[in-house]
């Protein structure tokens, strides 16, 4: 009983301590978040909204949806890495110089995501490994034809029609478009681009490569 006794008195006091102390203020906890590298949610995170605005690039004329995604959450990223970085070059420089690594992970990500993006390289490269699937199917269609396909899969898109005017085969591409419907266009004759085209309707175009054309209606 006494063992007992002795050893539930000093947890009392000590108790009552933790009660007491005094909890850390936000600003307190927002110097220790900041004072610690990016870890595993941050830079997988970046490469998540990276791999959003890759492939949001690689649908012609970009794909709401993705788009949103991408730029609430490139910006929500780019908010916290930049209060992060204020106040560890404010208060933990030496945890700069330890792990710049991570520091630099998140920009590097950024710069090549936003770099791919602008050079139009997803969309290249996904037009060119569908090209040979999207010519056979505009081969089996006639002039001023179209053809609705409901999503069905050719090559690396999904197609909701395909149409033939004026020798331009147009592929209307699931999902395609901000605002408007867009899609793939392939002429062996070089079409002007962004303005509207006799015989074409309210399409507009802009070139990928080679016969190549994103077109958009509007």
């Amino acid at each position: 009983m006494s063992a007992a006794g002795s050893g539930a008195g000093p947890e009392g006091p000590v108790a009552k301590l933790i009660e007491i102390a005094e909890k850390p203020t936000f600003g307190q906890r927002l110097i220790s978040w900041a004072s610690r590298p990016p870890g595993r949610l941050y830079i997988p995170a970046c490469a998540v909204v990276a791999a959003a605005v890759l492939f949001e690039d690689s649908v012609p004329a970009g794909h709401l949806p993705t788009f949103a995604f991408a730029l609430g959450g490139g910006l929500l990223l780019a908010g916290m890495g930049a209060l992060r970085m204020g106040i560890a070059l404010a208060v933990a420089r030496p945890m700069i110089r330890n792990y710049w690594l991570r520091w630099l992970s998140a920009p590097l990500i950024a710069a090549a995501a936003i770099g791919l993006a602008v050079a139009d390289v997803p969309l290249q490269a996904r037009v060119q490994a569908s090209a040979d699937d999207l010519v056979a199917l505009g081969a089996t269609t006639n002039d001023s034809t179209s053809i609705p396909l409901g999503g069905e899969r050719t090559g690396l898109y999904s197609l909701n029609s395909v149409t033939v005017a004026e020798e331009v085969v147009h592929f209307e591409v699931e999902g395609a478009g901000l605002f408007y419907p867009a899609g793939l266009a392939h002429s062996p004759e070089e079409i002007p681009e962004g303005v509207f085209v006799p015989g074409q309707g309210a399409r507009v175009y802009e070139h990928v490569d080679g016969d190549w054309y994103v077109w958009v209606e509007h």
